[in-house]
C-alpha cells in the first residue's frame, strides 16, 4: 500500500529534463498521457517522452502550446503525430521491432517509465498485459517504473508478470482499456484476401497484422484447420478464428497450443478473451519478433502491408517520401522469419492504385502505387532481397529468386492495367531493364 500514489503524485515525480517512456497501444497509461501536460508550467528545459502507436489525442503531443516543454520520439507514428509532425518537436526512431527495446536502452534508459497494468492476483504479481513490445525491459531498467493498475486491463499469461515489490509506484485507475473497432473490408481487400488464403494450408503457423487486407486474409481462413498463431499483434481477428476452431496451434514446434504475441488491441471482447486464458502467451517483442525464434516454426506465413513497392521489389511500407506516415514494426523481422522457416512464405500486399492529391491542381488523382523507383526520400522498409510474394487485387507472383528482368515482368502484371505500359517505358528510361 506505500506504493499506491495518487495521479497528481505520479505527475510530480518528474523533473525537468527527464526522459519518460509509455506503454504501446492499448497498453498506454491513458490518465498519466493525459494529464502529463499540466506539468508544462513548472518545466523550464522540458522533457522527453518515448511512445508507440498512441491511441488518443494527447495534448502534450498535438497541442502547439506545449511544443516547447514537450518532446516526443516514437517508435511507430499515429494520425496525431503526423499532424504534430510538422510543428516541430516530434521525431521517428527508426527500427525492427524486436530491437525497440534493447537498442533504446543501449542508448538512454529512462528516468521514468508509466505502463498500464492488470490488478494484483492474491500473490501480489500483476500482468503488463497488453503490450510487452519493449515495456518489461524498460520498466526493469528505469529510475523509476509506475503502473496504472486497472481492474479493466486483463490478466494475461507469458513474461509479463511482475511483482508489485519490484514496482517503484502503482495508481489506481479505473478506465476500459483502448480499443480498436473491427472495420469494414472492401471488395479489393477480399479479393487479395482470398488470393493469399489460397496459399495457407492447414496446419500454417500465421503472422497476421491489422488493417483491411489482413482483417480480409483472416477473414478467408474460415475452413482451414490446425493454424498456428507466432504473430506481434494479437487481433480479434485472430480471436474469432481461435473461437472457430481454425486456430488451435497442434501443428506448432515452437509453444504448441499456444497463441504466441508481444502485444494485443482489439475490441473489448477480445480483451474478455485473452482474460485468464493458458493458451495465450505475451512475450517479449525480442522473442517473439525474433527472425531466428520465428523460423522455428515449420511453414511460419508472414502477411503485411506497403505503401509502395518499385519493380526492383524495394517496399517502403511506413513513409509518403520522406514524410513519416507509420513505422517499420516487425514487418522485417516476420517477412525475414517466415522465409527462413522449413517450407514458410511471405506475402506483401497492396492496392496497386491510390487517389492521390496533384500539389498543383488539388484534384486526387489514381497513381499507381508499383512505381519504377520509389519516391524521393522513401524509407525502404523490406529490401528487395527478402521480398517473397507480391499481392495486388490483380494477382499474387511469387519474386523469390527472380532476377531484375523476371521481377519486373512479374511485378507489372499484377499493377494495374492502365499503368502497365507507363511502367514498362518508365523501367527503360531508369535503366532498371534494357529491353522485354
Amino acid at each position: 500500500m506505500a506504493k499506491n500514489i495518487t495521479l497528481q503524485q505520479a505527475l510530480d515525480l518528474i523533473q525537468d529534463g527527464d526522459y519518460i517512456v509509455t506503454g504501446m497501444a492499448a497498453a498506454e497509461p491513458l490518465a498519466f498521457c493525459s494529464a502529463l501536460h499540466t506539468i508544462a508550467p513548472r518545466l523550464d528545459k522540458g522533457v522527453l517522452v518515448t511512445n508507440c502507436l498512441p491511441m488518443r489525442p494527447y495534448e502534450y503531443i498535438n497541442n502547439p502550446e506545449y511544443r516547447d516543454k514537450f518532446e516526443v520520439e516514437g517508435w511507430f507514428f499515429d494520425g496525431g503525430m503526423r499532424k504534430s509532425f510538422s510543428n516541430g518537436g516530434i521525431s521517428f526512431i527508426p527500427n525492427n521491432l524486436h530491437f525497440a527495446g534493447s537498442k533504446r536502452l543501449e542508448r538512454r534508459a529512462a528516468d521514468v517509465t508509466v505502463v498500464s497494468a492488470s490488478m494484483p492476483d492474491k500473490h501480489g504479481y500483476v500482468s503488463v498485459a497488453l503490450s510487452n513490445v519493449y515495456e518489461m525491459e524498460h520498466l526493469r531498467k528505469s529510475r523509476i517504473s509506475i503502473l496504472e493498475i486497472n481492474p479493466n486491463i486483463p490478466r494475461v499469461f507469458g513474461d509479463v508478470e511482475i511483482h508489485l515489490d519490484d514496482i517503484d509506484y502503482v495508481v489506481e485507475c479505473d478506465y476500459e482499456a483502448p480499443e480498436i473497432p473491427e472495420g469494414t473490408c472492401t471488395e479489393k481487400d477480399m479479393i487479395i484476401g482470398r488470393y493469399v488464403a489460397d496459399l495457407i494450408n492447414d496446419g500454417d503457423c500465421i503472422q497476421v497484422g491489422i488493417g483491411g487486407i489482413p482483417d480480409a486474409v483472416v477473414a478467408s481462413l474460415y475452413g482451414k484447420k490446425n493454424l498456428g498463431v507466432h504473430t506481434e499483434m494479437m487481433t480479434t481477428g485472430i480471436m474469432k478464428l481461435a473461437k472457430a476452431g481454425v486456430v488451435n496451434g497442434r501443428c506448432k514446434q515452437l509453444h504448441p497450443n499456444k497463441i504466441v504475441c508481444c502485444f494485443a488491441a482489439g475490441t473489448k471482447e477480445l480483451y474478455r478473451y485473452i482474460d485468464d486464458n493458458p493458451s495465450i502467451m505475451v512475450l517479449s517483442g525480442a522473442y517473439v519478433n525474433n527472425p531466428f525464434v520465428i523460423m522455428q516454426n515449420d511453414n511460419q506465413v508472414s502477411i503485411n502491408t506497403t505503401l509502395e513497392i518499385d519493380l526492383t521489389g524495394q517496399c517502403c511500407s511506413e513513409s509518403l517520401g520522406s514524410r513519416q506516415f507509420s513505422g517499420t514494426g516487425g514487418q522485417s523481422d516476420t517477412a525475414i522469419g517466415a522465409k527462413l522457416s522449413k517450407n514458410g512464405r511471405s506475402f506483401i500486399a497492396l492496392y496497386s492504385t491510390a487517389m492521390i492529391k496533384n500539389p498543383l491542381t488539388g484534384e486526387r488523382e489514381e497513381k499507381s502505387k508499383i512505381v519504377a523507383q520509389l519516391t524521393a526520400g522513401a524509407a525502404v522498409s523490406l529490401s528487395r532481397n527478402d521480398i517473397d510474394y507480391l499481392v495486388t487485387e490483380y494477382g499474387c507472383v511469387n519474386l523469390t529468386g527472380t532476377s531484375i528482368k523476371e521481377r519486373v515482368e512479374k511485378i507489372i502484371s499484377v499493377a494495374h492495367p492502365k499503368f502497365r505500359e507507363q511502367l514498362w517505358e518508365d523501367a527503360y528510361k531508369a535503366g532498371i531493364v534494357i529491353r522485354r
